[in-house]
C-alpha cells in the first residue's frame, strides 16, 4: 500500500514525519495542502485541522506522535531506542520539544514585547537543559540517530533564519547544542524534509505575521 504525507511547506512536525520516513528509506508521496484554505476532504480526515496526516492505503493517522509510533511499529530500521526505559526517555524529550516549537510559535508570533523577550528566555532556559543533556555526539544519543534527533532537525532550523534577524543569544555559548545542530543541518534527511525555497517561503510567512520580530525584520532588512 502507497504512504502519502498530507503536509504543509513549513510545518515542523510533517518534518518530523519526512525525516522518519527516509530515515526508514520508505517511499512515499507528499502533499502540500492551504492551511488557510483547508479542503474538505483533508478535514474529513484530520479531525483537528492540522498536518501531518500519512494516509496508508485507504486509512489514515493523523497527529505527528501517532504517525511516528505507527512507522515505529509497523516498519523496518527503528529509530527509537530498544531498551524500553531509555525509549521512554526519548518519549519525554519529544515532548521537550514540542514545547520548544511552542515557544518558536509564540516568539514568532507576539506583538507584545515583553511576551516576545519571555519567549527568548524560556528557549534559552531550553537551550541550557539540552546542553546539560548531550554527551558527546553527533546526536542526541551518541553515534545513532533517533526520533529525538528527527524532532529536533526542524527545531534547529528555525534558527537559521532568526538568526538573519537578529542575535538573540540563545543557543550562545552551549557548543554540545551548537554541534548537535550542525550534525543535524547536515544529514540527508533533514535537509529533504523541506523544499528547496524553504528559507524564503519563511521569511515571507514571518514578515506577514505583524509581530514584534516582523517589525525588526523590517527595521532591519
Amino acid at each position: 500500500m502507497t504512504l502519502q504525507l498530507i503536509s504543509h511547506a513549513l510545518c515542523p512536525y510533517v518534518q518530523r514525519a519526512a525525516i522518519s520516513m527516509t530515515e526508514k528509506g520508505l517511499a512515499f508521496e507528499r502533499r502540500d495542502i492551504d492551511l488557510a484554505n483547508k479542503p474538505d476532504w483533508f478535514l474529513a480526515i484530520s479531525p483537528l485541522g492540522k498536518t501531518p496526516v500519512l494516509k496508508h492505503g485507504t486509512q489514515s493517522i493523523f497527529e505527528s506522535s501517532a504517525i511516528l509510533e505507527y512507522l515505529e511499529e509497523t516498519q523496518s530500521s527503528p529509530l527509537h531506542p530498544s531498551d524500553p526505559l531509555v525509549r521512554a526517555q526519548h518519549r519525554g524529550w519529544i515532548e521537550f520539544g514540542s514545547s520548544f516549537l511552542n515557544d518558536i510559535a509564540s516568539f514568532y508570533a507576539t506583538k507584545d514585547k515583553d511576551v516576545f523577550t519571555s519567549k527568548i528566555n524560556a528557549m534559552s532556559k531550553k537551550a541550557v537543559q539540552l546542553e546539560e543533556q548531550l554527551g558527546k555526539g553527533p546526536y542526541f544519543s551518541g553515534e545513532g540517530f533517533t526520533l529525538v534527533d528527527a524532532v529536533f532537525g526542524p527545531v534547529f532550523r528555525y534558527f537559521d533564519t532568526f538568526e538573519r534577524i537578529g542575535d538573540f543569544g540563545i543557543l550562545a555559548g552551549k557548543p554540545k547544542v551548537e554541534a548537535w545542530r550542525a550534525a543535524l543541518a547536515a544529514r540527508p534527511s533533514v535537509k529533504a524534509a523541506v523544499s528547496a525555497d524553504y528559507q524564503d517561503l519563511l521569511w515571507a510567512f514571518l514578515l506577514r505575521r505583524e509581530s514584534h520580530l516582523s517589525d525588526i525584520m523590517l527595521i532591519r532588512s
